[in-house]
């Protein structure tokens, strides 16, 4: 049975809650008595049907106003692979989680945490690090009360189950850290996705200047 959301609760969107990680804050929300309404920002609906949760499909170039909120959640993120080129990677990684950065202050929010990656440099030569460097630093330029960078290693978690292809990567990370994870540095060992969103979800509300969260401190969490 759902319970009824608290009407004087925190309000809350998400870019990104059909991805791994972004899943994960969407649940966790959802389940956080302290949170009145989710708005949920995506190319399509998530499968979640819950009474706190508020669904809107939109074109992440052409944003709607949105609703006002206390904190936003940004979790979109693809690969060069998937999208088809490097222009259309940049933009859902860089674009879409900065327009709605940009939309969610304009609707209130002070406080936003962000799903960036190992490595994320906006001097980098390798590409996605650096598109990942660039939002981080485009963020930090926005005047937010709080904001949480969240830098995970290679994620581990069940992309097919949510329709995702796997990446080779990430698989060859997990076996690897399997056998030899006692020689990985903590910052770089394969990281589940629900960790990185427990980081977020436990730093966020009370977030207060600018934080980074690297790996290793978010698996001893």
């Amino acid at each position: 049975m759902f319970v009824k959301p608290y009407a004087a609760g925190r309000t809350v969107i998400v870019a990104g809650a059909t991805g791994l990680v972004g899943q994960e804050i969407l649940q966790g929300l959802l389940a956080d008595q302290t949170v009145a309404v989710v708005h949920c920002l995506g190319r399509k609906s998530p499968a979640i049907v819950h009474p706190k949760l508020i669904a809107h499909v939109v074109d992440f170039a052409c944003l709607p106003e949105l609703p006002h909120a206390d904190e936003v959640y940004l979790a979109l993120g693809t690969t060069i692979k998937v999208a088809g080129s490097q222009a259309a990677f940049r933009a859902v990684d860089y674009d879409a989680n900065l327009a709605v950065a940009k939309a969610a202050m304009a609707a209130g929010a002070k406080k936003a945490g962000l799903v960036s990656a190992i490595g994320a440099d906006a001097n980098s030569k390798v590409f996605y690090s650096r598109v990942k460097g660039e939002l981080e630093d485009a963020l930090t330029q926005l005047p937010w009360m709080g904001l949480i960078i969240a830098r995970p290693s290679m994620l581990e978690g069940n992309r097919a189950a949510l329709g995702q292809p796997t990446r080779r990567a990430e698989e060859w990370a997990s076996a690897f850290g399997k056998l030899f994870g006692f020689l990985i540095p903590a910052n770089f060992k394969p990281i589940e996705a629900a960790a990185v969103a427990s980081a977020l979800l436990s730093a966020v509300p009370s977030a207060k200047g600018l934080q980074v969260l690297l790996s290793g401190v978010m698996q001893q969490r």
